[in-house]
């Protein structure tokens, strides 16, 4: 197997700090690697020393000739005004043609291509430079945290392309369900070395416990021995006829030694304060409607949260997710209707940019102490400080020289120790490493309050979540099936209309072919194959006979969404719901496929 990029005896310091410590590791084509440390261990100090843009202390990164690297870029690459065609045009040089067949992988297609980038949405803008990156043709991929901030559909169709790409690639990521379903190997960075695992991140972490419980019980066994060996040193050392046995279990006792377990490698335990269970309802709404004063996001809202619920909050990114957790926790004005708060709800609230309101003229201390409960001491501060990375002496550092993530992290904690009995976080995940996220999916199962969030990390929504609420087309309504069942749902249309994409670019190839072979061929007869047969009309005839089909299946489209609320119970009705829903968005896909296709004829 072809060795593509090879670090050996790698160092990098900053100041006192070993981000590399005399490392190496060595990366072959087509290897798919899960790059994992605690934050602030240098994952992403180590990913710019390969792209050139840090060097090393000592050491030395080697490249094969034939090394093709590609970057997921962070930054906004994107100029004013320019169109998503025009930026795919500019940065890879290729046909117009190319670039909108890599772009049809992501779904960028018809009048996605023509609209500026800089209105998208987040996610969108990510899928642009997926399809960029792909217009490169590189055979070595970083992606750093490419996850953050994209929603379920986003992400599914990024595990696809992963999961088919030919080359290698390093991903960086807290999401344990996306490193399992991308990646075959795992890379490690821990104290300053690099250590390879050949199996998926499940596997090593397993593997990683194992390892501990195993040296854990060989070194209790050595204690048990030592013991032995002492008191029958002590009995037996002072008389003449046993002193050569007891020297001799002298040398036996110099030669054990116990392996030592580092702290770092020490399982994290949040213990959040107690708070008290309560029963019932803790929030309904009546007739909602929510957005912005210019425009209404989504309406007629009405919902139930019972007491001690997980609620996830899922949708499409731009869906009003974001929207609806302002709204509820005061952040915004509702355009109609009511909610309410059941009697006793202390609320605490977790937002994306909440760090930007912290006092910086604080100590962590200070900001962590004048949040906590009453009834929480000193020392459940400071141990829950040290599992945000806070510990010992930086527990004292000013707020005023805190980075984002170390502020994100700061408000986490706060919250945490608050004593609040409903929580509402917008991404809590987020600038948490594995292992910390891991611990807080731990700390809310066993948290007896209520909590209302939203989050991209799969594995941690699994593990947390009780019952779904999805946001979508203008709706906020009770799923009414556990979130896997979301998910398989939701990677049931992308796979779907991967599906068409893929017989749609054939069609096209086909259609080409047939143009060449025979020219002044009739207009109805380069019609794709899986569209139905039209009367002879001219084009504006049957644009709008089309869209008012689209439109007759948006409304039954509503009609069934409706009825997964009147049938929440009967899973048999939810079933055939689910399955008379997904025929009609593979009805809407191919008409308006149909529609961009006679459009552009």
């Amino acid at each position: 197997m072809t060795v593509l990029l090879e670090i050996t005896n790698a160092t990098k310091r900053y100041g006192a700090q070993v981000i590399l410590d005399e490392t190496s590791v060595t990366f072959h084509e087509n290897q798919k690697i899960g790059f994992i440390g605690r934050n602030g261990a240098g994952k992403s100090t180590l990913c710019r020393m390969i792209l050139g843009q840090e060097e090393l202390d000592s050491g030395n990164i080697n490249f094969h000739p034939r090394m093709q690297l590609g970057y997921l870029q962070q930054h906004d690459p994107f100029e004013p005004g320019e169109t998503v065609l025009d930026f795919l045009l500019r940065d890879s040089g290729e046909p117009d043609w190319k670039c909108g067949e890599v772009a049809g992988e992501f779904e960028i297609k018809g009048e996605i291509l023509y609209r500026q980038v800089k209105e998208l949405s987040g996610g969108w803008q990510t899928r642009v430079k997926l399809a960029s990156l792909l217009l490169h043709e590189p055979n070595f991929l970083i992606l750093d945290e490419p996850t953050n901030f994209l929603d379920l559909r986003t992400q599914i169709l990024l595990q696809h392309f992963l999961q088919s790409y030919r080359g290698a690639c390093l991903v960086v990521s807290h999401d344990r369900g996306f490193l399992k379903a991308t990646c075959q190997q795992t890379l490690e960075l821990h104290r300053g070395k690099l250590s390879f695992y050949p199996g998926s991140v499940e596997e090593f972490f397993r593997n990683k416990e194992e390892q501990r419980v195993h040296i854990e019980r060989s070194n209790a066994a050595i204690e048990s021995k030592r013991k032995q060996l002492e008191i029958f040193i002590d009995k037996n050392k002072a008389r003449a006829s046993t002193a050569t046995q007891a020297k001799s279990k002298a040398k036996m006792l110099e030669k054990l030694v116990t392996t030592e377990i580092e702290s770092d490698d020490k399982v994290i335990t949040l213990r959040l304060p107690k708070v008290e269970p309560r029963q019932g309802p803790a929030f309904t709404t009546d007739e909602l409607s929510i957005g912005y004063p210019d425009k209404v996001i989504a309406s007629r809202i009405n919902v139930e949260i019972e007491h001690q619920s997980r609620i996830a909050l899922v949708g499409d990114n731009g869906q009003g997710k974001t929207t609806f957790l302002k709204t509820i926790s005061k952040s915004l004005e509702t355009k109609a209707g009511a909610y309410r708060w059941g009697y006793g709800c202390e609320i605490g609230v977790y937002a994306q940019h909440v760090y930007t309101t912290l006092p910086d003229h604080w100590t962590i201390k200070q900001y962590l102490e004048s949040s906590a409960a009453p009834n929480v001491t000193t020392q459940q501060v400071v141990d829950l400080a040290g599992s945000f990375l806070f510990s010992g002496p930086l527990i004292e550092k000013p707020i005023k020289v805190l980075s984002g993530g170390e502020r994100a992290r700061l408000c986490m904690c706060g919250l945490l120790l608050s004593g609040c009995n409903v929580l509402i976080l917008d991404e809590p995940g987020n600038h948490l490493d594995v292992e910390t996220v891991e611990a807080l999916a731990q700390a809310f199962l066993n948290y007896q309050g209520t909590i209302i969030f939203s989050s991209h990390d799969r594995y941690f929504m699994e593990k947390v979540t009780t019952h779904v609420i999805e946001v979508r087309d203008g709706k906020v309504a009770s799923y009414p099936a556990d979130y896997p069942t979301y998910v398989y749902r939701v990677t049931k249309e992308v796979e779907d209309n991967l599906r068409v994409t893929e017989n749609e670019r054939k069609d096209q190839k086909k259609s080409k072919g047939d143009k060449k072979e025979g020219a002044g061929v009739a207009f109805q007869a380069n019609v794709p194959a899986h569209f139905p047969k039209r009367k002879n009309k001219e084009k504006p005839a049957i644009l709008a006979d089309i869209e008012q089909e689209i439109a007759a299946l948006n409304q039954k489209k509503d009609e069934i969404n409706d009825q997964f609320v009147e049938y929440a119970n009967d899973l048999d009705k939810v079933q055939e719901l689910h399955d008379e829903l997904m025929q009609t968005f593979e009805q809407i896909g191919v008409l308006e496929e149909e529609w961009m296709f006679y459009s552009e004829s």
